[in-house]
């Protein structure tokens, strides 16, 4: 795959495996150009019969993606004209067609979280195929709840399959940030690791992956996903319901003065939660 130069991300491809790194400073925000760019990369991935394994990892060493862009509040059509995802999806929203479009990918995906991942960024992590995460410095949350709206990139529907209805529960509504430890107990990412040894695993499980037999590591992936539960109405209700919490107006209150009290700051993401509970 020759993949075309990139604003907000960085591919490099090594045989069969390409890691696609996110850079897009300030703070790794889920804003419409790095959409756009991870969707025009996964179209291009999707075609691609020579490449085995994705993995998706941070420049920055504090956020892997903080979460989805605040500022879409003010401006929603500006996140509703985004042209995302593939065929037969277009009834959801741009983040859900683009997380589905990753989901759907036939390679193998490998989320590398080595920092904060938060709402629209866990759920980017959620809809990949695995997650391993740095003990101590690798944080995810579901943090909606606090601004008055659920999840609405398709986390609804990613996180029973992962740790189950009551997890998915608590994680969703109680809104906290999970480290790499609990994270794993969960069953929200693969693996909790120490930070010096994150890349070299995830790297050696790649190549590794890679090296599998033409044709085994599709098929493993196509047998296993024909055994989970179908998402689309999943996704529906999701999307329904995300539409009726962002047209409350607490929404668009708690979501303006998160930004105004330093939500999308370097300092404000490090303690997010603390700053939106003190809002509610």
């Amino acid at each position: 795959m020759s993949a075309p130069k990139y604003e907000t991300i960085h591919v490099h491809r090594e045989g069969a495996c390409a890691w696609v790194t996110i850079n897009n400073p300030p703070l790794n925000i889920l804003d419409a150009r790095l959409m756009t760019d991870i969707n025009d990369f996964a179209g291009h991935a999707a075609k691609d019969d020579t490449l085995t394994v994705i993995v998706f990892q941070s420049a920055d060493p504090d956020f892997f993606i903080i979460h989805g862009d605040m500022n879409f509040v003010k401006q929603p059509d500006a996140l509703m004209s985004l042209q995302l995802g593939d065929a037969g999806t277009e009834g959801l929203n741009p983040m859900m067609r683009l997380h589905e479009r990753l989901r759907a990918l036939p390679q193998i995906t490998i989320g590398k979280l080595a920092g904060y991942a938060r709402g629209g960024g866990a759920e980017f992590l959620s809809a990949l195929d695995m997650r391993f995460a740095a003990r101590g410095i690798g944080g995810i949350a579901q943090m909606e709840a606090l601004i008055g709206i659920i999840p609405g990139a398709g986390g609804t529907a990613y996180l029973p399959q992962l740790v189950g209805r009551a997890r998915s529960l608590e994680i969703t509504v109680g809104a906290e940030l999970f480290d790499a430890d609990l994270a794993e107990r969960y069953g929200w990412i693969n693996r909790a690791l120490p930070p010096e040894e994150l890349d070299a695993f995830v790297d050696g499980l790649a190549k590794a992956i890679a090296s599998r037999a033409r044709g085994v590591v599709r098929a493993a992936k196509q047998a296993i996903d024909a055994s989970s539960k179908d998402l689309t109405q999943a996704l529906q209700t999701n999307n329904e319901l995300l539409g009726q919490t962002f047209s409350a107006p607490i929404a668009t209150t708690l979501t303006l003065a998160a930004l105004e009290a330093g939500a999308q700051t370097r300092d404000g993401e490090k303690t997010l939660e603390e700053t939106l509970s003190a809002l509610s």
